[in-house]
């Protein structure tokens, strides 16, 4: 009898001598025997080709396994387990300034102290002109939109209350832009105007 070698998962046994390769005979439960099936030669059954294992998903699926199921581990276990980063230590020495600062200058102003210099820098880079021509530029553009929505008024269409709203406004515009120093149109009144306006208030 030639000499075999082990046999595969689907049970096909080599001769070694000749190469041949067969499923040897077995028997069945009932008593009865089965007959040698020879097998073909460069032929693999499913049961013996082998599965592709994608390893980085299976070391995930292990990973899984060991560690359980994330977020299931309780806060209080995790926090000992964090180390403090530079950045986080950085973020909190920042932290730790700006409170120190904010009390500082709460300190200072109920103290009656003068503000920093960066503070009264600030406050001097405000130009009023500049703020008063900000002003006036957006009253502008309220007055416009309230005089377009009164044509539309006067034209039949209806308007929605917070529409109506703002044409009833438009007195009050009128009048503020008045006290900055702009006509009724928004331009800039000529300075003969404004000495006018201001004997007429006295």
């Amino acid at each position: 009898m030639p000499s075999q070698a082990t046999s595969t998962n689907a049970g096909i046994v080599t001769d070694e001598n000749s190469g041949e390769r067969h499923i040897p005979e077995s028997l069945r439960a009932d008593g009865t025997t089965r007959k040698a099936i020879k097998i073909r030669p460069g032929y693999r059954p499913p049961e013996d080709v082998e599965v592709y294992k994608n390893r980085p998903a299976e070391a995930f699926r292990e990973r899984g396994r060991r560690i359980g199921i994330p977020g299931a581990m309780g806060m209080k276990e995790e926090q000992p387990e964090q180390k403090s980063s530079a950045a986080s230590n950085k973020n909190a020495k920042r932290r730790e300034a700006r409170k120190k600062a904010k009390a500082g200058t709460d300190g200072d102003v109920a103290a009656g102290t003068k503000p920093t210099t960066a503070e009264s820098a600030k406050a001097e880079d405000v130009d009023p002109d500049v703020e008063r021509d900000k002003k006036a530029r957006n009253l502008k553009k309220k007055l416009k939109q309230a005089k377009e929505l009164k044509n539309k008024k006067e034209g039949g269409e209806a308007l929605l209350p917070e529409q109506i709203a703002k044409v009833i406004k438009m007195n009050e515009l009128i009048r503020e832009l008045d006290a900055l120093g702009f006509d009724a149109e928004g331009e800039p009144k000529s300075n003969d105007s404004v000495k006018m306006a201001e004997k007429d208030e006295v």
